[in-house]
């Protein structure tokens, strides 16, 4: 599989950066539908560098944009495994971005939209340095069962419109209920007349997440 690449941004402040914030899009779509969080989220974290990759296949249910993993199958066990063949390929962004900054390895949070939420949650909980957090919006968690596996335990954001057409909120809810089971730090926030999408409240929820999981390093700094 080729490399993946993307858009970035930041940071927003002169100098290095000092920590990495990489943004995984939804099905269809690619790294330019995310990017433009990283001038908002930026304001939290000034030193922070944002990257964008582009999903490593060209969408198989459209004639544009790109795909994590197929859906064409949507049985559990075709859609864990195709998340964890795209994990290979943000796990090896993942690295890149964090050599070519200089960063050290654990300097870094995952954000995901639908599918990449899905994505996000499934590489950053199996990363042998776990991310600082995982921000999940309008996704689900693939492979519940096989929490007791992981080692990671980096706290994780979920959001999610409760009028969510595609993704159902069911999703969220179910994953948040694993989760804390399995021993994770969530934050969950439902917000009400949201569809499939960002609202204001979501994004201002995700900038507090970054800021609080971040907050020792920029502290030393």
């Amino acid at each position: 599989m080729a490399p993946i690449d993307g858009p970035r941004w930041g940071p927003a402040e002169p100098g290095p950066a000092r920590q990495l914030v990489v943004l995984c899009h939804g099905l269809g779509a690619d790294g330019h539908d995310l990017i433009d969080l990283a001038p908002l989220w930026g304001r939290t974290l000034p030193h922070a560098a944002f990257a964008a990759p582009d999903a490593p296949e060209a969408c198989d249910m459209g004639p544009y944009g790109r795909q994590w993993f197929s859906v064409a199958d949507r049985t559990p066990a075709r859609l864990a495994a195709g998340a964890a063949t795209a994990r290979d390929a943000l796990d090896a962004f993942i690295d890149a971005e964090l050599a070519r900054l200089s960063l050290p390895p654990d300097a870094y949070a995952l954000m995901g939209f639908s599918q990449g939420a899905m994505t996000a949650l499934h590489t950053g909980l199996r990363r042998p340095i776990p991310p600082r957090g995982v921000l999940a919006f309008s996704g689900a968690l693939l492979a519940p069962e096989r929490l007791a596996d992981t080692t990671a335990r980096p706290p994780i954001l979920l959001v999610h419109g409760e009028d969510d057409e595609v993704v159902p909120v069911t999703r969220s809810r179910a994953a948040q209920s694993a989760l804390e089971s399995a021993g994770f730090g969530v934050t969950a926030l439902y917000c009400p007349r949201l569809g499939h999408g960002l609202d204001d409240a979501g994004l201002s929820a995700g900038a507090l997440f970054l800021q609080r999981i971040f907050a020792p390093a920029e502290h030393e700094a």
